[in-house]
């Protein structure tokens, strides 16, 4: 057994080529994350203990959405210092024109549940949450999906 020590890194496809990479730009810069790499199909930000790659997709999927609960990713979340940062992550995405599907509010998901969910132009599903303490890892603390979640099988 190892113990991992975070996320190195997390690669998303984008259709919408131009205007994902300028809302990744705008979004992960304001995360505090350094842009490592610009190139022509991808872009590379790192920061935060982890680092964002985002892509162009092949030019036959240039059509397609993201769909949530189809294969693959379900939504990319990213966890704040504060509320008071899920706050400002708010008015950020406002400011750039981010799809907002909830603002800012509390979920029972782990106590003191925190978080503000959008989508990327292409509709992928992204989230910053905060969690007090030891959340879920808590003594007495259990994981609880709040009936938000609908296990598959």
């Amino acid at each position: 057994m190892i113990q991992i020590n975070g996320v190195a890194h997390t690669n998303l496809t984008v259709s919408n080529w131009e205007v994902c990479r300028e809302f990744y730009t705008k979004l992960l810069t304001f995360f505090g994350m350094e842009q490592v790499f610009d190139g022509a199909d991808m872009v590379y930000f790192v920061g935060g203990r982890t680092a964002m790659a985002v892509g162009r997709c092949a030019p036959q999927f240039e059509g397609q959405r993201f769909v949530q609960n189809g294969v693959g990713l379900h939504h990319h979340c990213w966890r704040a210092r504060s509320r008071e940062d899920v706050d400002k992550v708010h008015v950020h995405l406002q400011g750039i024109g981010a799809t907002i599907v909830h603002a800012p509010e509390e979920g029972g998901w782990a106590p003191g549940y925190y978080s503000v969910l959008f989508e990327d132009p292409v509709g992928t599903r992204l989230e910053v949450n905060h969690v007090p303490g030891h959340g879920v890892l808590a003594d007495g603390v259990r994981f609880d999906p709040s009936g938000d979640y609908e296990p598959r099988g």
